[in-house]
């Protein structure tokens, strides 16, 4: 059955090293990648749109026809003057990568300003996908209105999907960035997130823990990346089942693997309803992009 799915972040300016210690300049963001990669599996009846905020310079030009020559809809990315796309590096060391940002006049901090536009966007959408980095960049009366938004098409029985996706140095407050990824979660009806991230700034002693801690918060389904050694299937009063990851020959970039698994579980679970063998399509898709350099990975590098 067709539908419509709705990505809701920051799409950034990528550079991204290239042969001859030269760099390659591209765009991505999380919540970005996410809608890339579920466009490129979700059947064509199926609608995928990004809804943030870029500016009125050229690089915003050039970024929406970007954004829309990968199939991904931009009608409800709103311009704003005065402002631009913010930018990262990729620093690579053993296939690991680090970033450094420059985002200080981001137009997709100001995403959530104009509430009136969220919510039809948000209203006319299926299947809503939003992550930490999103709360991260919002002032903390715009990630409400965002928030407000997402439980109101939670009740409505929208599929709403969070990734925490935990970026400490993007928070001031760390109390705050624990309230507001729990809060996320409050508002979801699918949380991915990475064992790592959540053993690391909640504590958690093993997965059995994260999924009980989202549980406990309302989410009915909760999807966890453990990296190389699988992911963990809880959904709805199904038992959790363990699903191994795929094998690697290289690796060769890390950008982008979890949001990569985030994509193609979506449009796998989209088309069958089965989330076990969702984990399992991702799984493979994440162990391709993860032997290329970049955050995008054109489909025929990717499983069928």
């Amino acid at each position: 059955m067709a539908g419509r799915l709705l990505s809701i972040g920051e799409c950034m300016v990528e550079l991204m090293q290239a042969e001859g210690n030269l760099l390659r300049k591209g765009y991505a963001g999380d919540s970005f990648n996410t809608a890339y990669y579920a466009r490129l599996f979700l059947p064509e009846d199926w609608s995928v749109d990004y809804f943030t905020a870029v500016g009125t310079d050229t690089v915003s030009d050039e970024m929406l026809a970007f954004i829309e020559n990968t199939g991904v809809g931009t009608r409800y990315i709103r311009p704003i003057k005065g402002r631009s796309p913010g930018l990262y590096m990729i620093h690579l060391k053993d296939g690991e990568r680090s970033f450094s940002y420059w985002r200080s006049v981001s137009a997709a901090k100001l995403l959530a300003d104009d509430a009136g536009h969220l919510r039809m966007a948000i209203e006319a959408s299926d299947i809503l996908v939003f992550s930490g980095i999103t709360l991260a960049i919002l002032a903390p009366s715009a990630a409400e209105t965002l928030l407000l938004e997402l439980r109101r098409a939670k009740a409505a029985g929208k599929l709403v999907v969070f990734d925490p996706n935990i970026r400490p140095r993007l928070w001031n407050d760390r109390h705050y960035m624990l309230e507001s990824i729990s809060a996320g979660a409050r508002a979801s009806s699918l949380v991915m997130p990475s064992f790592d991230d959540e053993a690391a700034h909640f504590g958690d002693a093993d997965i059995a823990a994260t999924i009980a801690r989202y549980r406990g918060l309302g989410v009915e389904n909760v999807v966890v990346k453990d990296g190389a050694k699988g992911v963990t299937v809880s959904f709805g009063d199904d038992k959790a089942e363990f699903v191994p990851s795929a094998k690697v020959d290289k690796i060769v970039d890390t950008t982008s693997a979890g949001d990569s698994f985030n994509g193609a579980f979506l449009a796998r679970y989209a088309a069958d309803g089965d989330p076990v063998a969702a984990a399992r399509f991702a799984a493979k898709t994440a162990a391709a992009v993860i032997q290329h350099h970049g955050a995008l990975v054109a489909k025929d590098k990717l499983p069928a």
